[in-house]
């Protein structure tokens, strides 16, 4: 399964910390397709505490999709022999401060499936189904 490290504040939302902004255009689509197609989706963010359960709450409130928040998957613990870090592992990190300006998500979700194709989606996409 390839790892999607996403950021919550000025990727998924409008960067408005403390409080939260609103939702970015195409991202609760994008997000809840990669979930679909097989990736796994980390939200990667700095808050912490009251405000990361606000995150969560936006989160579960606006339907969007993820098998976790700031913590790595439980195979990568295990390969590196179950030390959790505060640095996420990801095959992939989306962030507003790595690509800046944050294009499209539709762009976003293409560049995924470039870079990062899963094995069935590949198939598809190379007219082999």
């Amino acid at each position: 399964m390839k790892i999607l490290a996403i950021d919550f504040d000025g990727t998924i939302v409008e960067d408005r910390f403390p409080d939260i902004g609103k939702m970015i255009p195409g991202a609760k689509e994008a997000i809840n397709e990669l979930y679909s197609m097989g990736y796994e989706i980390i939200i990667w963010t700095s808050r912490t505490h009251i405000r990361m359960l606000e995150a969560v709450e936006w989160l579960a409130k606006n339907g969007i999709k993820y098998h976790r928040i700031n913590e790595s998957s439980p195979a990568n613990l295990r390969m590196y022999g179950n030390v959790d870090s505060r640095k996420i592992f990801a095959d992939m990190y989306i962030d507003d401060r790595g690509l800046h300006p944050l294009p499209p998500w539709p762009e976003i979700m293409e560049t995924v499936r470039d870079r990062h194709p899963l094995y069935a989606d590949k198939i598809a996409r190379e007219g082999y189904l």
